[in-house]
């Protein structure tokens, strides 16, 4: 069996090298969205990934004051390195739906796959609106052309093309990956 104290100490023991690193980066203890940007390695960004990084950073401002204190920043490195994929679904969702009121609209969902779509320089024959009809044509299950939380998990892990377009993995790993090497290396 697990020994609870050595899981507590193996914890503690991964947060240190991140308590560090982000107190470096911010010594106030408060994270601004170009700090955000700068510890994912990423400097020189187009309009769309200067968005997509607001996005990201705001999905993760729990309290919303503009700011990412050190437990934001370990929920956010926690979820992009070890979330389940029902957690990072559902934390996508919070992503794509900007007024928080529980559904994801056409305008909702248009933003952030015109977004997706300029960053990964998409290679589909489709435009992003064609994109964001197909999407509702598959997961907007009850066609009240909104989707709910529910549809959004189910319709993601029904079909492999939505779910790549619906959990937003713009390689935020690899950013974090690289800029953490650097970091550490200063």
């Amino acid at each position: 069996p697990l020994n609870p104290e050595s899981s507590h100490r193996d914890k503690a023991h991964n947060i240190q090298p991140l308590y560090t690193a982000f107190m470096k980066k911010c010594p106030s203890g408060a994270l601004h969205l170009h700090e955000f940007k700068s510890l994912f390695g990423v400097q020189s960004l187009s309009e769309e990934e200067s968005l997509y990084m607001e996005t990201i950073f705001s999905s993760f401002d729990s309290n919303r004051d503009n700011v990412m204190d050190f437990m934001e920043f370990v929920a956010a490195v926690h979820l992009v390195f070890r979330g389940k994929l029902e957690d990072r679904l559902k934390w996508s969702f919070k992503v794509y739906d900007r007024d928080g009121n529980g559904k994801i609209d056409r305008h909702e969902a248009r933003h952030i796959i015109r977004i997706i779509y300029k960053i990964k320089k998409n290679n589909s024959d489709m435009t992003p609106d064609e994109i964001c009809n197909k999407i509702f044509e598959l997961v907007d299950q009850n066609g009240d052309d909104q989707i709910s939380l529910a549809e959004f998990l189910e319709g993601a892990q029904k079909d492999a093309w939505i779910m790549d377009l619906l959990k937003l993995d713009v390689n935020a790993s690899g950013w974090f990956k690289e800029s953490r090497k650097r970091t550490l290396m200063e």
